[in-house]
């Protein structure tokens, strides 16, 4: 063993998802052409077809993997219903929907202004993953946050 066992690799991200697809290579696209994600890695499994895939988002990286036989990790249905969502940070919003939606995805919930200060929107990839992408338009307060949150609650009650 070399001195750098038990060390992280360099640049390597310390939480790594890693979302289970059944067409991996077409997952892979789709993380280029809407969050130009970086490919740093791709792996072919027995027949030949992309099983494996390292990518970088900014900063952060996410893995791609085909479904396995052995494995009982499975590919999330195509209807929105995940219950993991990917919260991604993304220069902006609008132009991040645009491009997903040109690459296949879907709007689960249309860009908006949030109360804490981010533009959000809900999309669904074609392999039914579910990402939230994310703006930062305004820097608030703890105390900004509480008192809109309020509001949204009172408005929801009056419903």
């Amino acid at each position: 063993m070399s001195g750098n066992a038990g060390k992280l690799p360099e640049k390597t991200s310390i939480i790594i998802p890693r979302l289970v697809c059944r067409d991996p290579a077409a997952e892979i696209d789709f993380c280029v052409g809407a969050f130009e994600a970086g490919v740093l890695n791709r792996r072919p499994g027995p027949d030949g077809s992309v099983a494996h895939g390292l990518l970088t988002i900014g900063p952060e990286m996410i893995m791609i993997e085909a479904e396995w036989p052995t494995l009982p990790s499975r590919a999330p249905a195509a209807d929105g219903t995940s219950p993991v969502v990917i919260f991604v940070y993304v220069p902006d919003v609008d132009r991040t929907v645009e491009r997903a939606l040109a690459c296949g995805g879907r709007v689960l919930v249309p860009a908006q202004n949030q109360f804490w200060g981010d533009r959000t929107a809900w999309l669904m990839d074609p392999s039914g993953h579910v990402w939230t992408v994310a703006t930062r338009i305004e820097a608030t307060t703890a105390q900004e946050r509480s008192e809109r949150w309020e509001k949204v609650l009172a408005q929801e009650q009056s419903q």
